[in-house]
C-alpha cells in the first residue's frame, strides 16, 4: 500500500541540501523576484519551482512563496497574515494538519536547506 500521500506518479527527489536560510534570504524566492520558489514548512525549505502555476504568482497557494507558512497550512489558512513560522498555540489537530503538509511536501518537491532563526549564518 501506498504511504498516505504518495503522489500518483513516482517523483525522483535529489538527496536533501544543507544550505541555510534566514526568512529575509527565503523572502527572495517568491518567483517574482527570482524565478526560483520555495516554501518552507516547519523550518525545512522545499523547491516548489516546478509547480509555478500553483505556488507562483496568481497561484492558488502563492501566499506561502518565499516564506515559511507553518501557521496558515496547519490552519488551513491562505490568509496572508497567517502565511508565517510562529506555530504558537496551534492545537493538536492543527499540529496534525501540520505534519500531513509536511509530508506532502517531503514526497513530492526537493529539500534545499533549512531555515534558521538568526541572521548570523
Amino acid at each position: 500500500m501506498a504511504p498516505r500521500f504518495a503522489p500518483k506518479e513516482p517523483i525522483t527527489l535529489d538527496p536533501p541540501k544543507n544550505t541555510l536560510f534566514t526568512l529575509e534570504e527565503l523572502s527572495k524566492y517568491d518567483g517574482v523576484s527570482n524565478p526560483l520558489i520555495y516554501v518552507a514548512v516547519n523550518g525545512t525549505v522545499f523547491d516548489v519551482s516546478r509547480q509555478a502555476k500553483v505556488y507562483g504568482p496568481g497561484g492558488s497557494y502563492n501566499v506561502f512563496a518565499g516564506k515559511d507558512g507553518s501557521r496558515g497550512l496547519a490552519k488551513s489558512s491562505l490568509k496572508l497574515e497567517e502565511a508565517v513560522a510562529d506555530i504558537t498555540g496551534l492545537g493538536e489537530g492543527e499540529l496534525t494538519v501540520l505534519n500531513d503538509w509536511f509530508s506532502y511536501f517531503s514526497q513530492r518537491y526537493n529539500v534545499v536547506g533549512k531555515v534558521v532563526t538568526t541572521s548570523k549564518i
